[in-house]
């Protein structure tokens, strides 16, 4: 017989744990899979950009509301979803967990460790999809983000919190840029400072990408970088969401007041993946076969690239995306999107890496819309004249290619302009200091090197370099606060630089 009682006392205790709370949670059920895009029905209340679960334990995210069903594209490689399975949304939009021990690693857009090291612990989840502080929050850009490249730092410089867009074929020397001003962030002096460093890598081998790690390691750069991997074997929806996971991160650092700095790796790629996402979802594709939205798409990813004001924190996000053209066309539909979206362009051209120039920027072609609003007094006295001489030197040489005889006045400008396009080259991973920069432009422009033959101005400068810091540190001291040098320091440096010609 059962004890009366003791149902009582487990009536009792249920009624007592039993709450009003209820949960209602949207289910629907996989109608079609295909190509790494699920079409769901059910999920009435399923949201653009919502993460979803599948039964099987794999992720999604709802890229398309149609009036009966949803699609989802999927996250993972290699599930086994089949029809009638079923799928859940979340409530949450798509977010990635951060926290001050990403620095040194490489990651998943999805935050998940590719290095083999411990899991990345969480302080924070931070959307992937955020709007972009508004025009209240920001100021005008007017502290320089020196990449340590001479030609870069003298007439296309780049402030924290622009956009600078590196363009140009494949193979021009893009990624180097990028890396070089990667290396450069490492603090010289302790009153600096630092800036938190992003590289994001989109659809590229897996064997470039570690490469580029065993860089920034080896030049001890790793240690205040992040890389966001998403290789060319990963899904088109891994790669598609990328650039916006390493805006995530570098938004979670500007909310401490950082200055960071972003490089997509490249953008090219990430069109790709999103038309090929696009096409999969039968959205109609409009110019060269990109869908409509594709402007929004990197619209929205630069914008947040931002230089706060005080009251906000101060801190920025300068972001450095890299287009890849076909046939040097920079009016291709893509590259002309991202030339509209960001504040100038650093423009390299295969004709001129091959010729051995080398970084090798078009300088007619290159701008910075900040321009000398993000240079330091001491970079601004010496770039005009480089600019100026540049632009003659350019002039000049396609006339003087009739072959008529040039008077002496001429030939003095072009063998000046050899000489300036001469001393802008510079080797890959050897970033300068600005007062290094600023010595090798100085001796140029100011005839100090006429003499010099060409073949030897690689091994000038480079002794010249060592020379000095060894000899007069002072003066490179007087020269690292970028105040503009006064008459007598610019007499004294010219003093230094004929004493050393004399043993060279």
């Amino acid at each position: 017989m059962i004890d009366a009682d003791k149902i009582v006392q487990n009536l009792e205790k249920k009624l007592a744990t039993f709450g009003t709370d209820l949960k209602t949670q949207n289910i629907g059920k996989v109608i079609k899979y295909a190509d790494g895009v699920v079409i769901a029905s059910g999920l009435s209340k399923a949201t653009m950009g919502e993460k979803v679960f599948f039964n099987d334990g794999s992720t999604g995210v709802v890229l398309n509301l149609d009036e009966d069903s949803v699609s989802i594209t999927l996250l993972d490689v290699g599930q086994k979803i089949k029809e009638g399975d079923i799928v859940k949304t979340t409530g949450l939009t798509l977010g990635i967990d951060v926290s001050d021990s990403l620095l040194g690693r490489v990651i998943s857009p999805l935050g998940e460790a590719l290095d083999g090291k411990q899991k990345i612990k969480k302080d924070k989840t931070m959307p992937l999809e955020k709007i972009a502080p508004g025009v209240i929050k920001r100021e005008p850009v007017n502290k320089p983000l020196k990449t340590g490249i001479k030609a870069i730092d003298s007439m296309i410089p780049i402030g924290r919190g622009q956009r600078e867009l590196i363009i140009g074929d494949r193979q021009t020397g893009k990624t180097a840029i990028a890396i070089d001003t990667i290396i450069n962030q490492k603090l010289k002096t302790k009153s600096e400072k630092q800036v938190i460093c992003i590289y994001v890598a989109i659809g590229q081998k897996r064997s470039t990408i570690t490469q580029i790690i065993d860089r920034l390691s080896s030049s001890g750069a790793l240690s205040y970088s992040i890389v966001v991997a998403a290789s060319s074997s990963e899904p088109a929806s891994l790669q598609y969401l990328a650039p916006y996971a390493g805006a995530a991160i570098a938004e979670y650092f500007l909310e401490k007041g950082k200055d960071v700095l972003v490089v997509y790796d490249d953008l090219t790629k990430h069109a790709w993946s999103y038309r090929q996402i696009s096409l999969v979802l039968r959205r109609p594709a409009g110019r060269e076969a990109y869908p409509g939205d594709i402007f929004y798409l990197h619209s929205r990813l630069l914008e947040r690239a931002v230089k706060l004001n005080k009251e906000n924190g101060g801190g920025s996000i300068t972001a450095l995306p890299i287009i890849e053209t076909q046939a040097n066309d920079i009016s291709a539909y893509i590259p002309t999107n991202v030339i509209s979206i960001t504040d100038g362009q650093i423009y390299l051209q295969a004709d001129l890496f091959n010729a051995g120039i080398r970084p090798a920027i078009n300088v007619g072609q290159s701008v910075s819309r900040v321009g000398g609003a993000a240079q330091t007094p001491a970079i601004k006295s010496i770039s005009g004249k480089l600019r100026l001489d540049l632009a003659q030197y350019n002039s000049l040489a396609a006339f003087s290619q009739f072959g008529s005889e040039l008077d002496p006045a001429t030939q003095k400008q072009l063998d000046r302009g050899k000489r300036l396009i001469e001393i802008l080259k510079q080797p890959q991973f050897h970033p300068l200091s600005e007062s290094l920069e600023f010595l090798s432009i100085f001796a140029v422009t100011n005839g100090l090197m006429d003499d010099i033959p060409l073949e030897s101005f690689e091994r000038f400068e480079t002794e010249l370099h060592n020379f000095i810091p060894r000899n007069n540190p002072k003066i490179i001291e007087e020269f690292s606060s970028g105040e503009k040098p006064k008459v007598e320091l610019l007499d004294k440096i010219k003093k230094i630089i004929l004493e050393f010609k004399k043993g060279f």
